[in-house]
């Protein structure tokens, strides 16, 4: 068996080789900068972090409970929903939120008056199809478009897309 001897200065360009790479890889996944709409509502209650299966399959636990969820919101004509974004589960109406955002509750992107809604120069925010994680109150009675929803997430007082 052939051993390969390197020298010093070698082996410190392969040492620096393997980090240059590592930190490459490092700054890729690092690909755009999170996105924060927060509200004055409900600004001094706090929320359950809970995973959206656990949300859906013990829903009755959480009435009129503020959470913190995430999945994947959709919007189309007649549709503000939050699906869980695993490959593996459900993902028809039945197992996902109505999202009934309100006007008493604005979101305003941290740091600026930029609504989530607000028309800017880029359009308005892109959050269909998006990952986003969300704050706000489960509501059972109200299970949105045509009762077609497990529950809604209203009051929402946070959107991190």
């Amino acid at each position: 068996m052939a051993y390969i001897h390197l020298t010093p200065i070698a082996a410190r360009q392969k040492d620096l080789a393997f980090l240059f790479v590592l930190v490459v890889i490092i700054l890729q996944s690092c690909t755009g900068s999170k996105k924060i709409y927060k509200s004055e509502c409900d600004i001094n209650i706090p929320f359950k972090r809970i995973g959206f299966t656990q949300l859906i399959d013990s829903i009755k636990n959480y009435d009129n409970q503020y959470i913190e969820v995430s999945g994947t919101y959709k919007e189309a004509r007649e549709q503000s929903a939050l699906f869980n974004d695993s490959l593996f589960v459900d993902h028809s109406d039945a197992h996902a939120l109505w999202i009934n955002f309100s006007p008493d509750c604005p979101l305003y992107l941290t740091g600026t008056r930029t609504g989530l809604f607000e028309v800017t120069d880029n359009g308005f925010t892109p959050i269909n199809n998006k990952k986003i994680i969300i704050r706000g109150k489960i509501n059972l009675h109200n299970r949105g478009h045509q009762g077609l929803y497990k529950g809604t997430i209203e009051r929402v007082s946070f959107i991190e897309l």
